[in-house]
């Protein structure tokens, strides 16, 4: 029987579905076993269908959701019992712990619980992060770490009389909106209730290593919230406390200590936990449940391939975002240790292992700052590092949260900092965290005037590229982001078949590149969407249309003497994975209109919802090759 035929096998009918009344603060017996069995059937259920997107490739998060089980079995028991006295809704601010709200959902029975074991994968509606009006029965959309409570305040606005609860954790509340959030609260006297999971994981490590100092209950206080704070596994404790927030008017903060993915046998209080539970290890702990049935389905799934052959790429793969941290690494090398230590700041946050950083930590650890989860705070300290001549930060993080620092950016350029950015995981290429996740705008960036500190952006193509682009630009002043995919991508190959990128090649800022010519018009791209649109210029040859192909991996730069060259052809078509309404594509034509040229044009890029999944990304946005041989023989004809 295959996944798609099989009936979810831990039975959700085992579900109680029991009321609580917060005036009686003490469990009865049956109360507290009701509860029990309820956290241990969910936890159960949530190993076993976040293990199945292990088992497909797409990722996930398990020891978050898995650990605030218990206060969600009672904020669900407590919604019940009083509907008119809440806003039932479970807002998280740690939109990873999506699979709450997928389980949730399939208990109200908005959701079949067989889809739960379709967990991220494409075209399910079940992306990495909590999408309203995508999934049935979820209430909200979690976007981003620590930008719920913020939202949850004005909810609670708009609910007076009602308590308005928010689920957290000790990664979130490093961000800076939760500051905001806090003073907000307590000034207006909110009737918010936050119940954080305090387990001392995040991804890249301990935030009590890499932040001493730092305390949830702490900041909490200091900005005038009652704190609740207590063993988020003492069933009783943690009922009582519940009651307690919400017997208090006011804001109030349950602190919840617990180790991260608590009873998992060799991932308990590890940062293997924050992510998604290994195969191996959801068969251990299903075995050690009984949950035999779960532990054969799981033993079943096979990790789906995507065979399409890529023509004028090669099939060896590289890793550009961690190709960034190797050719840094090189940069550093070639320098001696005091200038090194002088003159260069590498600031991280908490995405080391998935920017590259982890190389230069381990290589340079002098030189290197674990800044946590702080994105706009840890931009600003590397670009005032480098504000004074002869020096350079260093940042990196996620695509997505580029549209998060933008103030930070122009603060930045008003300063003259000399600032390296690597954001990685940009577009949409294996992006099962789907769409608040997309780096998509990251043009945002060029947001200077024509007349300010120099900016510029840059997206190479493969592994080749990338090594060269940091080691040409890492010198550079002024502002430089560079850009690269949470995927692997191949080396593009010449018309010969050799690497195109590779041996004597070096990269020209500014500069764009000819990678295939043609006479019928041109393709217009960068990054991951080169190889993929080399393969339609490739197949589109072969059909006898002799379309052309450039590279641009200066973003925002203009090179005359190309845009002269494709100015003069019968169309130019920029495709790119970023948004289409924000991209190269909103640009392209603007320049060639303002230098007199006039070829048909057109440009595709995101432009709708994601769909989940990895490379499905791409065809649903019809950016894949076959959706780029499409525009181009309607402009062809």
């Amino acid at each position: 029987m295959t996944v798609a035929q099989a009936t979810f096998p831990i039975d959700l009918g085992a579900y109680q579905y029991i009321s609580l009344d917060p005036a009686v603060s003490t469990l009865t017996d049956e109360q507290r076993q009701a509860l029990k069995s309820n956290i241990q059937l969910c936890r159960d259920a949530i190993v076993f269908f976040t293990a199945t997107g292990a088992a497909r490739g797409v990722g996930g998060h398990t020891g978050g959701p898995y650990d605030t089980v218990p206060e969600v079995m009672i904020l669900d028991a407590l919604f019940r019992g009083n509907p008119d006295k809440f806003v039932p809704v479970f807002f998280d601010e740690a939109g990873h712990r999506v699979a709450t709200q997928y389980l949730l959902s399939a208990l109200a029975g908005d959701l079949p619980a067989e889809q739960l074991m379709h967990y991220r994968e494409a075209h399910q509606k079940l992306p990495g992060h909590p999408e309203l009006g995508l999934t049935p029965g979820v209430k909200f959309s979690g976007g981003r770490l620590g930008h719920i409570w913020p939202f949850v305040n004005g909810v609670a606005l708009a609910n007076p009389g009602k308590t308005t609860f928010c689920l957290g954790s000790d990664g979130s509340q490093q961000e800076g909106n939760d500051a905001e959030a806090a003073r907000l609260a307590v000034a207006q006297h909110l009737n918010v209730k936050l119940i954080i999971d305090d387990n001392d994981v995040t991804i890249a490590g301990h935030p009590s290593e890499y932040l001493p100092g730092f305390s949830v209950r702490q900041t909490l206080e200091g900005h005038g919230l009652k704190v609740l704070e207590g063993d988020g596994e003492d069933l009783d404790g943690l009922y009582a406390r519940i009651c307690e927030a919400i017997s208090t008017p006011g804001p109030v903060a349950l602190v919840n200590k617990r180790a991260m993915s608590v009873g998992i046998e060799g991932i308990e209080g590890t940062t293997h936990g924050h992510d998604v539970i290994p195969v191996d290890a959801a068969i251990r702990y299903l075995e050690s449940r009984g949950q035999n049935a779960a532990v054969e389905m799981l033993k079943s799934i096979e990790k789906p391939k995507h065979g399409y052959t890529f023509l004028g790429s090669s099939d060896k793969v590289g890793s550009n975002r961690n190709v960034f941290g190797e050719a840094m690494v090189e940069v550093l090398g070639g320098m001696s240790e005091r200038d090194r230590k002088d003159s260069v700041l590498v600031v991280d946050n908490d995405l080391e292992g998935s920017c590259g950083l982890t190389q230069i930590r381990k290589a340079y650890p002098e030189i290197f700052v674990s800044g946590g989860i702080m994105e706009r705070g840890n931009l600003s300290a590397a670009a005032g590092f480098g504000m004074e001549k002869g020096k350079q930060g260093v940042y990196a993080t996620f695509s997505a949260f580029l549209e998060m620092s933008i103030s930070e950016i122009t603060m930045a350029r008003l300063n003259f900092a000399n600032l390296l950015c690597h954001f990685s995981h940009a577009g949409i290429d294996d992006m099962a965290d789907n769409t608040c996740h997309f780096g998509i705008n990251n043009m945002f960036a060029d947001n200077g005037l024509d007349d300010g500190h120099e900016t510029r952006l840059y997206f190479p193509a493969d592994a080749n590229q990338m090594r060269a682009c940091v080691k040409k630009v890492f010198g550079d002043p002024g502002l430089r982001f560079i850009f690269s995919t949470r995927s692997k991508v191949p080396m593009i190959l010449d018309a010969d078949g050799n690497e195109m990128f590779a041996g004597n090649y070096t990269f020209t800022p500014g500069k764009d590149e000819v990678i295939r010519e043609g006479s019928a018009g041109y393709i217009v791209t960068f990054g991951d969407s080169l190889y993929r649109a080399l393969d339609a210029v490739e197949r589109l040859k072969q059909e006898g249309i002799e379309v052309g192909l450039i590279n641009k991996p200066t973003l925002n730069v203009v090179d005359e003497d190309m845009m002269a060259k494709v100015g003069k052809a019968p169309f130019v078509l920029v495709t790119e994975a970023f948004n289409r309404r924000t991209g190269l594509g909103m640009r392209f034509g603007s320049w060639l209109l303002e230098r007199g040229y006039t070829p048909k044009f057109a440009h595709i890029g995101t432009h709708e919802e994601g769909c989940g999944g990895l490379w499905e990304q791409y065809p649903h946005q019809g950016i894949d090759p076959s959706g780029i041989m499409k525009k181009v023989k309607e402009l062809a004809s």
